[in-house]
């Protein structure tokens, strides 16, 4: 039997080292690993180069690494709503690598498959393929680090000629991921929209390391049901069900606002 559990987020987070590599699952704030993110931060590691489809808010998510200077790069596909983000990006504080949404899925997707790199039509004619998009600004707002042109080839498709950029997959040394369910195994289930970027982050990290609302034995979870196999995962660590989890933006109608206030 291979038990995979650890008995804190401190504990499964403490070798992690400065100047490590992450690939961390969420999306907006929904499927946060948030316990381990803090875990993360009290133990003060930092320049990290971090890979997630954004960055959290100023006070939430890996906001909160980013917020106390932790982060040198983001691979990300978009800024979102932290302001922090922003303001350290056109500083020149942080390096940030802007990545269409869909390619970074299959960036990590083939990191954790064992997939080198493949061609994708997304960013063909675009700066994403020649080059030239800020990475790193210098405090002057000059462009001190641009990204680098990629090899651009054309395959048949459909009987029409078409262009495709090459993306070379990501692979990190570590992985931090949110999951409902899990088993002391390391099989993982997520909850609806929170599976977003866990179980692709999860691949594509040399070590993964699991935070679980609710720890089972191994066989009690329908194999049906199972997200992401134990093989990509080897530390998990329950969080308990209470554990907070914040909504980035909230809409609702006039009708449930009425309701609400009733």
């Amino acid at each position: 039997m291979i038990d995979k559990e650890w008995s804190t987020a401190a504990d499964a987070v403490a070798d992690i080292p400065d100047g490590a590599s992450l690939a961390v699952g969420g999306f907006g704030l929904s499927g946060n690993p948030i316990a381990l993110i803090e875990a993360l931060l009290a133990q003060g590691t930092s320049d990290l180069s971090v890979v997630s489809n954004n960055c959290g808010v100023d006070d939430w998510g890996l906001g909160v690494l980013l917020g106390a200077g932790r982060i040198r790069k983001m691979t990300s596909s978009y800024v979102g709503e932290n302001k922090e983000f922003e303001r350290q990006f056109l500083s020149g504080e942080l390096e940030l690598e802007l990545t269409p949404q869909g390619t970074l899925a299959e960036k990590l997707r083939a990191g954790g498959s064992g997939i080198a790199a493949f061609f994708t039509q997304t960013g063909v004619g675009t700066q994403v393929a020649e080059g030239g998009l800020p990475r790193r600004y210098s405090p002057d707002g000059t462009i001190a680090v641009a990204s680098p042109p990629k090899d651009v080839r054309s395959f048949e498709v459909d009987g029409e000629s078409r262009d495709f950029v090459l993306e070379e997959a990501i692979t990190t040394d570590y992985a931090l991921v949110h999951a409902l369910v899990g088993d002391r195994h390391g099989n993982l289930i997520f909850n609806k929209a929170a599976r977003n970027f866990n179980p692709l982050a999860a691949m594509a990290g040399r070590v993964c390391i699991a935070q679980v609302e609710q720890l089972v034995e191994p066989g009690e979870l329908d194999p049906d049901r199972i997200h992401l196999p134990g093989v990509f995962v080897h530390r998990i660590v329950e969080v308990g069900v209470d554990i907070p989890k914040r909504i980035e933006r909230r809409t609702v109608s006039d009708h449930a606002a009425a309701t609400e206030g009733a």
